[in-house]
């Protein structure tokens, strides 16, 4: 099997699920989702949002296809969120929600994401997650000075899949600069794979 192949399926996520993402570097890891899903992508910001995703700084072809949404309540994102996975004209759904996600809530946006065949991904605090999920995520930036060979990069990042309903789960370091599609997986010792570029 191709090593770009391998590379391709480990960050796949399964579409008509709702997974979920923690951790400082959880908006990169949508991003780099955003990137390998084709159709329109809507974004969904907690009421209370400081930050906007920069359509500048965003990976190509994603800000052309980006919608972004800013309900008045909690419950209003929730409802917008099921109404997102709902159609199956959306490529992929991004939310943040601001409180803990109930069983209910998460049974209801697995069921919203198999109706429309969309694929949701859920940014949110630590502990907050919902037991429905199909697979929780936590990521973190990784500063330069951490891996002797990484050119003093600004753009790794440690993915953790800590949770798969559907397989297994592991821990990877990556680089990614955030303008294509494109990454490399580090070894531990700090040395790069050859790049993969995922389809989506």
């Amino acid at each position: 099997m191709r090593p770009e192949f391998v590379q391709e399926q480990l960050f796949r996520l399964r579409s008509a699920r709702v997974h979920e993402v923690e951790g400082r570097g959880r908006r990169a890891f949508a991003l780099f989702q955003a990137a390998h899903h084709a159709g329109p992508l809507i974004w969904i910001l907690p009421p209370r949002a400081r930050h906007l995703p920069m359509l500048r700084g965003l990976p190509e072809g994603v800000g052309q296809r980006l919608h972004v949404i800013r309900p008045i309540t909690e419950i209003d994102l929730l409802w917008t969120v099921e109404e997102a996975l709902r159609s199956p004209a959306v490529g992929l759904v991004i939310a943040e929600p601001s409180s803990q996600l109930s069983l209910t809530a998460g049974r209801r946006l697995q069921l919203a994401a198999e109706t429309g065949q969309t694929t949701g991904v859920m940014l949110i605090r630590e502990g907050q997650g919902s037991n429905a999920a199909e697979t929780r995520w936590h990521c973190d930036p990784i500063a330069s000075t951490d891996i002797a060979s990484a050119d003093h990069d600004s753009t790794l990042h440690h993915w953790s899949l800590n949770k798969n309903k559907k397989g297994t789960t592991g821990s990877w370091i990556l680089h990614w600069n955030g303008a294509t599609a494109a990454f490399n997986l580090v070894s531990e010792a700090g040395q790069r794979h050859h790049a993969a570029e995922a389809s989506g």
